[in-house]
């Protein structure tokens, strides 16, 4: 006897999204009809709408809420910022104890689909999202932001990874708000003031002159403001502007309280000192939340020309400040399970920033890739990825050389295409024409230092480029700008010497 197949399961991946009434019982006890023709008035006249503009669908109501299905996570946040921010219009003038206000939650998920409801982990997870959501507010997963990242004119307030009952992992979790006044967003468990501090944003505090003497004023300002210029020309970065960061000179300062009022995650306080014909230089990186110091450097120099002295102590805190910030991100984005782009891109540099090791390249590629796979026109993981294939064809440690070489191009091409003025970017242009054309790679070189003056890769090309053309006695200078920064894997090279590490040695 032949058995019957057991019914199809229909399953798809939609974009879930779960709403209900804030305080709910509370507004019907104090005055049930009311309560009822109110929410039925905001249903038809602002969510309903909102949801069938952005092909989205009811899939049922819940008394005090609905569960609806989108098939794109970004009509799925339009359709619930629309709504939201119609809702606050309507009910403005009321009081605020009567007023009805929804909490919003949206996930992306595979569901499994029946008739009239919808099933599955991902379900539960919008579900659990609008239960943590401000009233009028609007939460999201870690899978809806990487969707609709770029494409939907909101802001986001990382809220971190937030466990849920009955569900096993963590969810990495973000608050909408819209750019409109009074249609921000905050979670009940965690209510700031301003959106989180966005990655690699810092303010530059002024330097503290300990030497006693006014005039060297003059020279710890220009310390502090060259260095905010520098730090400025980081990819991605956000500095406080000078004006801003010199309203906190001569004054007691508590770097978190400086973090929360000019919402930045890291400062950088130093302090100059001049002893004799000598001066030294302390500098430390702060995390802006927790007051915890990142790194500390101490540079002790002769006195020289002032001009000269700031720059060379500028070049190597810019660089220096460029790798522990990418340092910083990526031990941030290792306690994430669900890394957007930037995460991923932060762990790849803060592996290259290692070392050009074998094992440090593969890593970073990976990282690079993953995070094209999110984000394909992510200008910094296609330049990276295309520092790492040009670096791994260089050190002869792969066997398809011309591939790397062409893939890294194409890279690079795309890159300037999106970003025409991305330092990295020039500078992979320029490793790429000094295999094909060393005039251009020259050139290419001036145009990333042009954007990043503190680029020690970009002097050390050069100078490799005119030594090819027989300009050896040009290189010079090129060599002692790029020492500053590559005198760092010189050291890990001793280090690795002295510890038997034979992946550093193989550097």
């Amino acid at each position: 006897m032949v058995q019957d197949r057991p019914a199809r399961i229909e399953r798809r991946l939609s974009a879930i999204l779960a709403a209900d009434v804030a305080g709910y019982s509370r507004l019907m006890h104090h005055d049930e009809e009311s309560t009822h023709a109110k929410l039925t008035a905001l249903l038809m006249e602002a969510v309903h709408p909102a949801i069938a503009e952005h092909q989205g669908r009811i899939v049922k109501n819940t008394g005090d809420g609905f569960l609806a299905e989108f098939p794109s996570a970004v009509e799925a946040v339009r359709a619930a910022v629309q709504f939201q921010t119609r809702i606050e219009e309507l009910t403005i003038s009321e009081m605020e104890d009567t007023r009805i206000a929804l909490r919003v939650g949206i996930n992306i998920g595979d569901v499994i689909v029946e008739p009239h409801d919808i099933f599955g982990d991902g379900v539960n997870i919008a579900a659990r999202l609008e239960s943590i959501s401000e009233p009028g507010g609007i939460c999201i997963s870690s899978s809806v932001y990487e969707h609709v990242l770029g494409k939907v004119h909101v802001e986001f307030r990382d809220l971190g990874d937030q466990n849920f009952k009955n569900i096993t992992r963590p969810v990495r979790t973000y608050a909408v708000g819209s750019r409109k006044a009074g249609a921000s967003t905050q979670v009940a468990r965690a209510k700031p003031d301003v959106l989180s501090p966005p990655r690699l944003s810092i303010v530059v505090l002024p330097f503290t002159n300990l030497s006693g003497d006014p005039d060297q004023d003059h020279f710890v300002d220009g310390v502090t403001e060259t260095l905010t210029t520098d730090l400025s020309r980081i990819s991605g970065s956000l500095v406080i502007g000078r004006h801003t960061a010199f309203t906190f000179k001569g004054k007691s300062i508590d770097v978190r309280k400086v973090g929360r009022e000019l919402n930045v995650r890291y400062a950088l306080e130093g302090s100059v000192q001049r002893s004799g014909n000598r001066l030294r230089i302390n500098a430390q990186l702060v995390d802006a939340s927790s007051g915890k110091h990142l790194w500390a450097e101490r540079f002790d120099k002769p006195m020289a020309d002032l001009f000269d002295l700031q720059d060379e102590i500028v070049s190597r805190l810019a660089n220096t400040l460029n790798a522990e910030l990418i340092a910083a991100e990526a031990r941030r984005a290792e306690g994430s399970l669900h890394p957007d782009a930037l995460d991923l891109y932060f762990q790849g540099m803060a592996r290259l920033n290692r070392g050009l090791t074998p094992s440090h390249i593969t890593e970073a590629r990976m990282f690079f890739k993953r995070a094209l796979e999110i984000d394909p026109e992510n200008v910094d993981a296609l330049a990276g990825i295309a520092w790492v294939d040009l670096g791994s064809a260089g050190l002869l440690v792969v066997d398809d050389f011309e591939a790397r070489l062409f893939a890294a191009e194409a890279a690079v091409t795309k890159a300037l295409s999106l970003a025409p003025r991305h330092p990295l970017a020039r500078l992979c242009l320029a490793m790429v024409y000094s295999i094909t054309d060393v005039a251009k790679c020259i050139a290419e070189c001036e145009h990333a230092l042009a954007l990043d003056c503190n680029l020690a890769e970009a002097h050390a090309f050069m100078g490799a480029a005119k030594t090819v053309l027989g300009r050896a006695v040009e290189t010079e200078a090129h060599v002692q700008h790029a020492l500053g920064k590559f005198g760092k894997l010189v050291l890990r090279r001793v280090q690795a010497r002295e510890t038997k590490d034979e992946d550093e040695l193989a550097a």
